[in-house]
């Protein structure tokens, strides 16, 4: 198997970075959240599109655990430990 094919099965990556973004949609109307999530030291990246609620959670989530991980596949966000 070729390190290209060998690249494209791994589903699940560990989140190495994390960039929080908010654009304004139109003035004086509510912006929308992005986050970029960057894997695996750059192997690959992956833009969540969060609502607001969601990215305070997200941000918590991330700050609260040693690791994340992101199942590609799934599009699941999975913590190592939240305790």
């Amino acid at each position: 198997m070729s390190e290209q094919n060998t690249e494209q099965t791994i589903k699940v990556r560990q989140v190495t970075d994390v960039q929080a973004s908010w654009t304004e949609d139109q003035r004086g109307e509510p912006g929308s959240f992005t986050i970029q999530l960057i894997l695996d030291d750059g192997a690959e990246e992956y833009v969540l599109q969060p609502t607001a609620s969601d990215t305070k959670v997200m941000l918590k989530l991330f700050r609260s655990t040693d690791k994340v991980y992101f199942d590609l596949g799934n599009k699941v966000l999975i913590p190592s430990n939240v305790f």
